[in-house]
């Protein structure tokens, strides 16, 4: 720290490609919060997707329908501790632009799946006791300015009732919580008996099953056990674990990881060239200046360390006010895209990552600048001045 003073004072000399390195610093992190905000938000809930939670599926396509009578078979697998049910509603408030998540669910089962849902005992309660009833996330409920005992008319896409109609009147019974940052807070959820007596088609038929297995580690073993009940029959079965569903579901845009990872490698690759050509010069330009302090004292190491030192002053700088603009923007500003993107922050460890690569870019850029000034001979640098 005693030396901070020195590199601040090298950083002024050249104020305007000082400025335009930190620039570009800058805005690479800046992208950097971002496109890893949109990447976990891709992920759909897969950081917080339970461990020991499976999901059974028709094994021809998702939406393929699987008989309500499964549920008992499935819990009389050895190792599956309990297991429920939902179906996508695919409905419309509104306008079609307003797009949330629908489920038919059985309240006490569901939530009982889903602890991370968080509803008082009175919500509960109530949700058991209105047949029209639903229970929305917090996120949904503020988006649309809900709140208890409102009617919210969704029309069905798929879903017609008996008489015809596609208006389906739910009323807000209960508002829930996540328990953790990234739980999906954006659900739509309604009682699968009201659903099941008012549709028109199909009764008897859910979209999936999810599972709760005793132990995690015997998962696989669980999954295989399940299909293997329903093998050669008229709805044969897939079951996964709940993080391979819901990458499922991402990974139909694409895998968006090696995208990302690869926009930001180029993203990367260019600012060290920048940073790292803006060290070189800089080093050239102070030749005389480092042999005269060799020659007052400083070792090689002090002079590479102070060479250092000022690529990653330089980096944190850039990379220090781009990480805290990105985070702002994510934080703040939440899902830029109005609700296609429910699940938009920036994790804890993807900041550190951030932090991380801020410290890296500097130590790469000056590396070599660095190695050539602590090379440096006091004699040749005093002639080359």
């Amino acid at each position: 720290m005693k030396y901070l003073h020195l590199l601040w004072a090298n950083l002024r000399r050249k104020k305007t490609r000082t400025i335009l390195t930190v620039l570009s610093i800058f805005v690479a992190f800046v992208l950097f919060s971002l496109l890893v905000a949109v990447e976990h938000a891709m992920d759909m809930g897969v950081s917080v997707a339970g461990e020991d939670r499976l999901v059974v599926r028709h094994k021809v396509s998702l939406i393929q329908l699987l008989p309500e009578s499964y549920e008992s078979q499935i819990e009389q697998v050895e190792g599956v501790a309990d297991a429920t049910y939902a179906t996508w509603f695919g409905g419309i408030y509104q306008d079609p632009r307003n797009y949330f998540a629908q489920f038919p669910v059985d309240p006490d089962e569901y939530l009982a799946m889903y602890p991370e849902f968080l509803l008082s005992e009175e919500e509960r309660a109530a949700w058991r006791e209105t047949r029209t009833g639903a229970v929305v996330g917090r996120g949904l409920a503020e988006k649309y300015g809900w709140k208890l005992g409102d009617k919210v008319p969704i029309q069905a896409t798929i879903w017609v009732q008996e008489d015809g109609s596609r208006t389906w009147t739910f009323d807000v019974v209960g508002i829930y919580d996540g328990a953790e940052q990234g739980t999906d807070d954006t659900q739509f959820l309604f009682r699968y008996d009201y659903f099941d007596e008012a549709r028109g088609m199909a009764k008897g038929e859910i979209g999936w099953y999810m599972i709760r297995v005793e132990d995690p580690e015997r998962a696989a073993a669980v999954a295989a056990a399940v299909d293997a009940r329903f093998a050669n029959s008229a709805a044969e079965t897939d079951t996964s674990t709940e993080k391979a569903f819901v990458q499922g579901f991402a990974k139909q845009v694409g895998n968006i990881g090696k995208m990302m990872a690869a926009v930001l490698g180029a993203v990367f690759f260019t600012i060290l060239l920048v940073a790292g050509n803006t060290m070189a010069q800089a080093v050239r330009e102070r030749t005389e200046e480092l042999g005269v302090l060799k020659a007052m004292g400083f070792t090689s190491r002090q002079v590479l360390g102070l060479v250092v030192g000022e690529s990653c002053l330089i980096s944190v700088l850039g990379g220090g006010l781009g990480l805290a603009l990105g985070w702002a923007l994510v934080t703040l500003g939440g899902d830029p895209t109005g609700g296609a993107l429910p699940i938009f922050f920036m994790p804890a460890p993807q900041v550190a990552l951030g932090a991380a690569l801020v410290v890296l870019l500097g130590l790469l850029a000056g590396a070599l600048p660095a190695l050539q000034a602590m090379r440096l001979r006091v004699a040749d640098a005093l002639r080359r001045g």
